[in-house]
C-alpha cells in the first residue's frame, strides 16, 4: 500500500520541478509516480505496468527532466535530441509533448513532437532548432530519420510507451529499426498496460536488469477513474449524450464514434 503522507518534496526532486509540480495544483505523487520516479533517477531500466490514467507519464517525464537538467550536455552548438520517447498514436504523443512542457517549464529545456497526417515542415523547423526531448509516433520517426532530419546517437533516455497497444497496431517492425540507431549504452524506460508473453519478449529484448513496477491488477481501470453505464435506445443515444454534456461538472470530455 502507498504511504499517503508522501509528497514530492520528499522524492528528492529539484526546486525548479517541484515549483512546477505546483503550479499544475499536484501536492501527492500517484503510486506509480511514488515507484517510479526514484528508479528512473537512479538511471536504471525500468519495465512498468500501468494503465493510462495512473500518472504515468509524470512518472517518467519528471524524472527524465531531472537527469536532463542535472546531467547538462558538454556539446557546444546545437542542442542535441538526449531523451526520445515512442508512443503509438499522435494524440498520446501530443499529451505526452505537453507533459514535458507543463513539468519542464522553469528548467530551460526543449521538446518536440513529431507524428505523421500532417505536414512535416514546423515538425522540421522545430528539429532544425534543437531540441533535448524528442517524443515521437513510430513512422513519422523513422519517415525523418530517412530525410536526415533527425539524429539519434546521442540519446541518453529512450522510453518505449503504450507497448501493448504498439504490437496491436503493427509497429513492432519500426519499433526494432528505431533500436537498432540509438545507442547501446543508454537507459530504457518500458511501459504497457498488459504484459502477454510477446511484450515480456520485446522487454527482454531492449531493458538491461530492469526494475519493475505494477500499478494496478492487468485489464483493470486505473482506481482514478469512476465508471459509469447508460442502457439507452439507440434514437435517444444523441439526447441523452447531449444532456450529460450540460452538466456543469464536466469541463473536459471525450467522446467516441465508431469511426
Amino acid at each position: 500500500m502507498s504511504n499517503t503522507h508522501i509528497t514530492f518534496e520528499k522524492l528528492n526532486l529539484i526546486e525548479p520541478l517541484l515549483k512546477a509540480v505546483a503550479v499544475e495544483g499536484y501536492t501527492k505523487p500517484t503510486p506509480i509516480q511514488e515507484k517510479a520516479i526514484p528508479i528512473v533517477l537512479s538511471g536504471k531500466d525500468l519495465m512498468g505496468c500501468a494503465q493510462t490514467g495512473t500518472g504515468k507519464t509524470a512518472a517518467f517525464a519528471i524524472p527524465i527532466l531531472q537527469l536532463l537538467s542535472t546531467h547538462k550536455s558538454h556539446d557546444v552548438g546545437q542542442r542535441k535530441i538526449r531523451t526520445l520517447i515512442v508512443t503509438p498514436t499522435r494524440e498520446l504523443a501530443i499529451q505526452i509533448g505537453e507533459s514535458f512542457a507543463s513539468y519542464g517549464r522553469f528548467t530551460g529545456l526543449k521538446q518536440t513532437v513529431i507524428f505523421g497526417g500532417v505536414s512535416q515542415s514546423s515538425q522540421v523547423k522545430a528539429l532544425k532548432a534543437g531540441v533535448d526531448i524528442l517524443v515521437a509516433t513510430p513512422g513519422r520517426l523513422l519517415d525523418l530519420i530517412g530525410q536526415g532530419f533527425v539524429h539519434l546517437k546521442n540519446i541518453e533516455i529512450f522510453v518505449l510507451d503504450e507497448a501493448d497497444r504498439m504490437l496491436d497496431m503493427g509497429f513492432i517492425i519500426d519499433v526494432k529499426k528505431i533500436i537498432k540507431v540509438i545507442p547501446v549504452k543508454r537507459q530504457t524506460l518500458f511501459f504497457s498496460a498488459t504484459m502477454p508473453q510477446s511484450i515480456i519478449a520485446l522487454a527482454n529484448s531492449i531493458l538491461t536488469n530492469p526494475s519493475k513496477v505494477e500499478v494496478t491488477p492487468q485489464a483493470t481501470t486505473a482506481e482514478t477513474i469512476k465508471q459509469e453505464l447508460y442502457y439507452v435506445d439507440a434514437g435517444d443515444k444523441k439526447r441523452l449524450l447531449i444532456h450529460l454534456l450540460k452538466d456543469s461538472n464536466i469541463t473536459t470530455a471525450l467522446v467516441f464514434t465508431r469511426t
